[in-house]
């Protein structure tokens, strides 16, 4: 029995449609989220910064990148770890993508607020 070129194309696009199927959006909903949570550990540390000689100095892992090297070190690290966890609770789950992405822009909104030289400068000493 010869298989013909309908049969192998029919059978090439129900792989496909299973391949697509079995995806789950939890993933990208973690990267989304976790990369507004990073984005407003920045600015939170920026604007903390400014309020707080004592986590100003705890910031300053290199005298010759000053503060600027905590912020970014901790934001990174913030990042990771919810990316982590979110990544680990979602990976099997399908999550809605608008909302993770809304979620994510408000958090990045919120950080580049705080890290607006205007608005933290308006906190220094």
């Amino acid at each position: 029995m010869a298989i013909n070129t309908a049969q192998k194309t029919s059978a090439v696009k129900s792989t496909k449609a299973s391949t697509v199927a079995a995806v789950t959006t939890g993933p990208a909903a973690a990267a989304f989220i976790s990369a507004g949570v990073g984005c407003l550990a920045i600015g939170i540390f920026t604007t903390g910064a400014e309020l707080s000689a004592g986590l100003k100095s705890f910031l300053q892992w290199d005298a010759g990148v000053g503060p600027l090297s905590g912020k970014t070190g901790y934001g990174v690290i913030i990042y990771f770890i919810a990316w982590a966890v979110m990544h680990y609770m979602w990976r099997e789950k399908n999550m809605d993508l608008k909302k993770s992405l809304i979620i994510g822009g408000v958090l990045t909104l919120i950080g580049l607020l705080l890290t607006f030289p205007p608005f933290f400068l308006s906190f220094s000493h």
